[in-house]
């Protein structure tokens, strides 16, 4: 078989064409691997070193409840992406600021009203795990479905860390 297709030029240049074709389909609509980079989602992802594989396949909310992590196109640097966890999806309630920061830190604890919204639809409401640290829907508001990305699965790298990535949060169940 390989021999028959590398006798001729043709067949050889066809199926190499074929070949970068469903590489760059599989890579781009289906499983995305890529490096989990800053202090934002810490101490979920180092700040630098972790490689993450993202599910392409649920683009724009697509199978994303809250507690996933999701890969985004960050809405304050185009073209750049981020990876945060899914606080809110459309209709759930949300903390505006930061719970227990103080009155200087933007809401939720030390005597400051803890003020909250409803997100709206088509959006999702999404948080680093390093509440201090992070930049999220918190500076920039609820994020439109559009720009997830996709869902995270797992880790790649560090080898040693390597594994699948749940959402995080158990299920309740009736007493």
């Amino acid at each position: 078989m390989i021999a028959h297709i590398l006798s001729h030029p043709l067949r050889l240049a066809a199926s190499t064409l074929k070949i970068t074709a469903l590489t760059h389909l599989a890579f781009s609509h289906v499983l995305q691997v890529s490096p989990a980079q800053g202090p934002s989602m810490l101490p979920t992802f180092a700040v630098d070193g972790d490689w993450i594989a993202a599910d392409m396949t649920c683009r724009r909310g697509r199978r994303i409840a809250v507690g996933d992590l999701v890969l985004y196109k960050i809405p304050l640097f185009p073209g750049q992406n981020g990876v945060k966890r899914v606080l809110g999806m459309p209709g759930d309630y949300v903390c505006l600021g930061t719970p227990g920061a103080g009155e200087d830190g933007g809401g939720g604890g030390g005597g400051s009203e803890v003020q909250m919204i409803q997100v709206p639809k088509g959006h999702c409401w999404i948080v680093g795990d390093n509440l201090p640290a992070s930049r999220d829907s918190r500076q920039f508001g609820p994020l439109p479905l559009a720009l997830v990305q996709g869902k995270i699965i797992a880790r790649v790298l560090p080898w040693a860390e390597r594994g699948w990535m749940g959402n995080g949060l158990d299920e309740v169940r009736d007493a």
